[in-house]
């Protein structure tokens, strides 16, 4: 059910903060924790409201200043009337008219702090929280919805939230680039590739022996781009991951990826082409009956082992030549890598997991899921700092991967298997 708000006019406000200043006595004590960091403002708030807490912040001046007398110059310390203010809580900001307060002497740093302001103002977790709000796929422009007061109470524009989340999501992005590796024992890496309206981004996701992902790094960028790629891999190096502990890769199938890979960490790692690319795109040159017939064919040939499916799916490649020549050199393109991890002979329940980029894309279905509001892609740079702000998010309900109980004998392959058993021309 939709929350609804009561708008309560400024100047009942401010006549029930002069009432409450007048009879404050009661206030002290909350003007002494407050002031001392040991009363969480958001508590305050929800029982007095805006009138209270202006209140407060005019008991916290008197305490400075002394209270205010017509026609009275005040002593060394001496008011300066009103300013337009905010208070920063945990999910919002809040308009309050706050008293001003300078020495007598005037000049430059003649302006004196008013204590229970200063404290209201060390929360800093706004960003944080509109972060999550936006990841939730809510618009700048309807934040209203969900944050805990209308834009008139919270005083935070559309504008100000853009610049919030920005902060917050930068602050993200850095931290993944500077996450360390080097604790993950790494037995597979996932690349693949997502596109933000005209943008692209490689995402690079790690399984762990455990069977859990984690996201390794963004990079912006298509998977076609020979530099984009080697640029995220040694960032990964760089960060800790060992290139002289072979793993298995699994790609979309882009030959910069590809060799990529070789430059990075050797030749003599693994690399499974993505059936489920593969399939796409030998379908994409066929007409839709006949796509769907080489659909099962693939299928069923992936799940022999290597010599006969690609002995196969030769023969269907010949088949396809002489009326679509396109389907059938789109079907032997990189057709030994497809058939990588028959050959290293894993089990049926890691094959599932293991064929595909699936790892990826779901993650990826999630932060479309999360960026699905935003039209307007300005640049590179505001494309991966939502990236990373979505797949963190995504991130946080990783779970392991199917047949992770069997990835022992991945790693025991790995671990023991030569590069040249493995590599095909």
């Amino acid at each position: 059910m939709e929350q609804v708000y009561q708008i309560v006019e400024r100047r009942d406000s401010r006549q029930l903060a002069a009432w409450l200043s007048e009879n404050g006595q009661t206030l002290l004590p909350m003007v002494e924790l407050i002031e001392q960091g040991q009363m969480v403002v958001d508590e305050f708030i929800g029982v007095l409201g805006r009138a209270a807490l202006e209140a407060v912040l005019e008991l916290s001046a008197a305490q400075v200043a002394g209270a205010p007398h017509q026609g009275k110059p005040g002593g060394e310390v001496r008011r300066h009337g009103k300013q337009r203010g905010s208070v920063q809580l945990s999910t919002q900001r809040l308009r309050v008219d706050r008293p001003r307060l300078r020495h007598k002497r005037g000049g430059a740093g003649a302006e004196v702090a008013v204590p229970a302001y200063e404290a209201m103002q060390r929360d800093g977790s706004l960003g944080e929280q509109l972060c999550a709000i936006l990841m939730s796929g809510v618009s700048t422009r309807h934040y209203e919805r969900v944050v805990p007061a209308l834009a008139e109470r919270c005083g935070v524009s559309k504008s100000a939230v853009s610049r919030e989340f920005a902060a917050a999501s930068a602050e993200q992005l850095r931290a993944l680039c500077e996450r360390r590796l080097d604790t993950l024992e790494l037995l597979v890496i996932y690349l693949d590739g997502v596109r933000f309206g005209p943008h692209h981004v490689v995402a690079a996701i790690g399984v762990a022996a455990d069977g859990r992902k984690h996201l390794l790094g963004l990079a912006e960028g298509a998977t076609e781009n020979a530099t984009v790629v080697t640029g995220l891999l040694e960032d990964l190096v760089a960060r800790g991951v060992d290139p002289a502990q072979r793993r298995l890769f699994v790609i979309d199938g882009s030959r910069a990826l590809r060799a990529a890979i070789d430059v990075v960490f050797g030749a003599g790692h693994p690399v499974q082409r993505c059936r489920n690319h593969k399939i796409d795109n030998v379908v994409g040159h066929l007409p839709r009956e006949l796509g769907e017939q080489v659909r099962s064919v693939m299928k069923a040939a992936y799940r022999l082992e290597a010599d006969q499916g690609m002995a196969k799916l030769k023969q269907q490649a010949r088949w396809l030549e002489s009326e679509y020549p396109s389907a059938a050199a789109s079907l032997l393109e990189g057709l030994a890598e497809t058939f990588t991890i028959n050959r290293l002979g894993l089990p049926a329940t890691l094959r599932r997991c293991l064929g595909t980029t699936n790892i990826v894309e779901s993650p990826t279905a999630g932060v479309r899921l999360r960026t699905r509001r935003v039209t307007n892609w300005r640049d590179g740079a505001m494309v991966l700092r939502w990236a990373a702000a979505a797949y963190l998010d995504t991130e946080k309900s990783f779970r392991r991967i199917m047949g992770y109980r069997d990835l022992w004998m991945l790693q025991a392959v790995l671990n023991d298997t030569q590069p040249e058993e493995v590599r095909v021309a």
